[in-house]
Parts: C-alpha cells; structure tokens; sequence
C-alpha cells in the first residue's frame, strides 16, 4: 500500500502557506521566524492557530485565526500545480497494480480542490485526512489509522513524505518511509537523507524506463 502525503509531495504547495503567513505577522507588525514556522509547519491547522495565538499573544480567537488564514489563501488551491513526476509515477503504480491512498494534514476543503483541480484523486482509494482525526502526522496513530482504513498491516505500507516529523511518526508505526524533496523543508534534507529508507528530489527517479 503506496500512502501520499499532498501538500510538498504530490503539489507544489507549501509556498502558499510561507506566504500566508508572512502576509498575516506582517498585518501584525510581527516578523515571520524560525520560531514561528518550527510551531507551524509540521502540523494541523487548529493546533498551529492555537500556537499561533499564544506564540504571538493575539487577542483573536483561534477559529478567527483560521478563517483569516482561509481568507488568505484564496482559491490559490485551483491554481497549484503537480511537482515533477507526480503524474507519471501515479499512472506507473496503477498499471501495475498498486493500491494508494492519500494521508494529508491540509484543510479539507484545500485537499479535495487541489486533488479534483489536477485530476489525481482517480488514482486514489481513500483520502485519509489528518484534521479530522484531531491528530498530527507525528503521531504514529494517523499512520496506523490510515493502514487499518486501507485494511493492510502497518508493515505492508510505504510512506511518501516531505516532512522528517511525518516520516518519524510512519516509521514508528512499522511504515516504509520514502522522503521526498521540498524546498520549504530544505534544511532538514541532511537529516531526511540519513533517516528515510529512499530519499528523492523529483518522482522522476522512480519512473521505469520506457521498454523497446
């Protein structure tokens, strides 16, 4: 069983969310740092606005942060586009039978835009979503969820992720982790490279040649 995480991996969508929140610190008169993106970065939307809020010791309510940062992003999700490979590599696995699934920590409604926008969600069986579990992809709990919805054995999947703290929690719960480059997640590419089973810079690398 082939498990996708979306934003990073299967989309070039991370920058959406940098932007968002350098545009929303900025409306603050706060700086965007590495503080700031350590407590957002690797999680679900309603925790990293209840970090937000207390990193930044905003009045507003955490439900408030949220529909701002929704306001934010706009409709960008219709218009990401696939990282390289992506397409190819999820024709390759279907013809050869492979199941695959989708285990993502965006919103939602972003998952399912971006993934019906691009016309890859034909190539999934289950999407299973982080936020409503309440969960983060850290917690080994998301992964052995995802692989009891498939109805396999944790042993039996390979994880696709740019995230190291997503990649930790698959590889506790007894997953295959295949890290996969990103350039919002660059500076943990040393560390992705020595943890990760396969580490990849583009799908590219996972294409069978074209046979004669």
């Amino acid at each position: 069983m082939l498990l996708f995480d979306m934003d990073g991996t299967l989309i070039d969508s991370n920058s959406i969310w940098k932007d968002v929140d350098r545009e929303f610190l900025a409306r603050r008169g706060l700086p965007y740092t590495h503080a700031f993106y350590e407590g957002v970065a690797h999680t679900i939307m309603p925790k990293a606005a209840i970090f937000t809020k207390a990193h930044c010791h905003l009045p507003e309510s955490p439900e408030e942060i949220i529909a701002e940062w929704m306001k934010l992003a706009g409709s960008l999700y219709e218009r990401v586009s696939v990282k390289p490979g992506v397409r190819a590599y999820l024709r390759q696995c279907k013809a050869e039978g492979r199941r695959m699934a989708v285990v993502t920590s965006s919103v939602p409604a972003h998952c399912r835009t971006a993934l019906g926008h691009l016309e890859l969600d034909k190539y999934f069986e289950r999407i299973v979503l982080a936020h409503d579990l309440g969960l983060e992809k850290k917690d080994p709990d998301v992964w052995l969820h995802a692989a009891e919805a498939c109805d396999v054995e944790p042993q039996e999947c390979t994880v696709f992720d740019d995230s190291i703290a997503a990649c930790k929690g698959a590889r506790a719960a007894k997953m295959r982790v295949v890290g996969v480059y990103d350039g919002y997640f660059a500076k943990d590419e040393a560390e992705m490279r020595g943890f990760c089973d396969v580490y990849i810079k583009s799908f590219e690398e996972l294409l069978c040649p074209l046979k004669k």
